[in-house]
């Protein structure tokens, strides 16, 4: 790799750190999307660096005082996604690679449409979830970071739609987006999937995401739920922009094939 590239990685990097460390959400997202529209390293990497950014980011983010938690909401869905981390990286073994791109397609199609009715409706439910859709958010995020290290849409737009301060939905995703990328990395350590690139990329980036996450704890930005929520719509646009993106050439690629 040239100086060019790890640059540009780095940058996308501190992007994914920022936009992280203000909604709780979108590491994976914004830095598996910048590296698919750039081409900078195949996505199978990205997505263990992910893993690993994502335990350092967190632990930065949630560190000192113990963090704004409710156990009702985190357990059903640290639960469920810890079982859907496991299937989606069985289903990643599973698949082939015409069946992995119409997975990106649909994926990216999907995030559109929770971005377009994140902004649709723009109150909050009245009440709190019953615990099924607690459950299934988490098992769909669970599948989607084992997939593609980037679990953030069902559960993102299950929680902005409760009647939930934004501490507590920033901590709780936070948190089960750590407790994912750990067991994530854990199985993919297993399998003796983890290279020396991936090594090496994790520890040139990890020092600006635990720094840069400092900092935005300790000098947070004054944004009100509204700008938050406009910016979680900004970012999951993004995201399945750029899976669409990255999709669609593969699978002309492959039928032409």
């Amino acid at each position: 790799m040239s100086l060019d590239v790890h640059l540009l990685f780095l940058l996308c990097v501190a992007l994914a750190t920022f936009a992280q460390c203000l909604t709780g959400f979108a590491f994976g997202l914004i830095l598996i999307g910048l590296v698919a529209i750039l081409q900078l390293i195949p996505l199978g990497e990205v997505a263990v660096v992910i893993s690993i950014l994502t335990l350092g980011n967190a632990l930065v983010t949630v560190a000192g005082p113990k963090p704004q938690l409710d156990r009702r909401i985190l357990m059903p869905l640290l639960i469920s996604s810890l079982l859907g981390v496991c299937l989606g990286i069985w289903g990643l073994g599973a698949l082939d690679g015409r069946q992995i791109a119409w997975l990106r397609l649909l994926l990216g199609g999907v995030i559109l449409v929770a971005s377009l009715m994140l902004v649709v409706q723009s109150k909050p439910r009245e009440r709190l979830s019953g615990a099924p859709a607690f459950w299934v958010a988490g098992g769909l995020c669970g599948v989607l970071n084992g997939l593609f290290s980037s679990g953030g849409p069902p559960i993102v737009y299950h929680l902005y739609r409760q009647p939930l301060g934004y501490e507590l939905i920033r901590n709780t995703l936070i948190t089960v987006f750590a407790c994912n990328a750990a067991m994530r990395l854990g199985l993919v350590a297993a399998q003796g999937e983890l290279s020396l690139t991936t090594l090496w990329l994790s520890a040139e980036a990890l020092p600006l995401v635990m720094l840069l996450s400092w900092l935005v704890r300790r000098y947070p930005p004054k944004l009100s739920l509204r700008t938050v929520r406009w910016l979680v719509f900004a970012l999951l646009v993004l995201a399945g922009g750029s899976l669409i993106a990255e999709a669609l050439p593969e699978l002309l690629a492959l039928y032409r094939g």
